[in-house]
């Protein structure tokens, strides 16, 4: 909630900004370009643009300071708790994503497979027939969004690493690539994460990277 007040500020400010020539790339990482050019005298901006865009600077700094604080108590929770760095021994998670699993999702020994917990997150195809046949089309998206966002999120990052180092040739990561966005690839690592992590939990292991 607090990540997303954030970034609706940001994209208010923005906004703003562009509407008196001042633009910068999306992104919280960008902020600090926007504020150097607010309190630029040289920068085209009345006085009204700029106590407005300043207003806008103080909220998102008070949320970055909530953020900040709420991710430190995340990691020393995820420290303190054996399960949930068993959890983060898996490329992708981290402590908030370990957090929200064990506080929001119901204990993962209560699902019969990790396909089950990955469909209680609508990360599974969805499944319908045709001619007698059944197919799989896109995910359901009707399980816990925000478990599932995190696990996207780690998913894309995953991914642009690879990506940045350069998948392994004839790889299913580099033929997906290739043929569509980021974003769809990441559907299917992320269900692949959910039915991993299912088996971390109830079996008690650490996560082992599967040989290529």
């Amino acid at each position: 909630m607090l990540v997303r007040q954030r970034t609706q500020t940001i994209n208010a400010l923005r906004a703003h900004l562009a509407e008196h020539g001042v633009v910068a790339p999306a992104g919280a990482v960008n902020v600090k370009r926007l504020a150097d050019r607010v309190e630029d005298d040289s920068a085209p901006l009345q006085d009204p643009v700029r106590e407005m865009a300043r207003r806008y600077l103080e909220q998102i700094e008070a949320l970055t300071s909530r953020i900040d604080d709420l991710e430190a108590r995340l990691r020393e929770l995820a420290r303190a708790s054996a399960d949930l760095a068993r959890l983060q021994t898996m490329p992708g998670i981290g402590p908030i994503t370990a957090v929200a699993i064990e506080s929001v999702a119901p204990d993962l020994r209560t699902f019969r497979s990790g396909r089950d917990f990955s469909a209680w997150l609508g990360l599974v195809p969805r499944q319908h027939s045709t001619g007698g046949k059944p197919r799989l089309g896109r995910v359901s998206k009707m399980g816990q969004r925000d478990i599932r966002r995190l696990l996207i999120s780690g998913a894309m990052s995953v991914i642009c690493v690879a990506a940045r180092r350069g998948a392994a040739p004839g790889s299913w990561l580099e033929r997906m690539l290739a043929r569509k966005p980021k974003m769809l690839v990441a559907i299917a690592p992320a269900n692949r994460m959910a039915r991993a992590l299912w088996a971390l939990a109830t079996r008690g292991e650490e996560f082992r990277a599967p040989a290529t």
